[in-house]
């Protein structure tokens, strides 16, 4: 099925977010694993895991319109140099996909793509769940002080 063309591109811009998502969410995982924090290497992986599954889901809808997905182009990571950084870092990464999200959805209901506005919505829940536990962490980190935070995640 032919699908719009600027939809496709948005898709694509979308896979590119999603694509430095996993690979800046594993350096962050794989630096808490290397420092002990296990707690918190499991939640950032799973994150990274969430955000592969996002990635193939675009790449199959991508494919699905007959676009051509791009997966050799990365955005800018911004990798912290602390477990704080990591979050926020994150946390601004899905704050700016969720805004990404929204418009791709305004745009799939222009054109009459329901289904790609329907993926486009059931990513951005997933995203919002993101910010939601960076906001967690956040939050933890001040009421407990950092080392009460990190104690935690050993």
């Amino acid at each position: 099925m032919k699908g719009n063309e600027k939809l496709i591109n948005v898709l694509n811009d979308l896979l590119a977010d999603e694509l430095t998502a996993i690979s800046q969410y594993m350096v962050h995982s794989e630096m808490c694993n290397n420092w002990g924090y296990n707690k918190l290497h499991e939640a950032i992986e799973k994150q990274a895991i969430d955000e592969m599954h996002h990635a193939e889901w675009l790449i199959q809808r991508i494919l699905f319109l007959e676009g051509t997905p791009i997966v050799n182009k990365l955005k800018e990571m911004k990798i912290g140099k602390s477990v704080p950084d990591f979050i926020y870092n994150d946390q601004a990464a899905e704050q700016d996909a969720i805004k990404a999200y929204n418009k791709g959805i305004a745009l799939a209901r222009e054109v009459g793509d329901e289904s790609t506005a329907e993926l486009l919505t059931k990513i951005l829940k997933m995203e919002e769940d993101h910010v939601d536990w960076a906001e967690t962490q956040r939050a933890q980190i001040e009421q407990m002080g950092l080392e009460g935070y990190l104690s935690n995640q050993v």
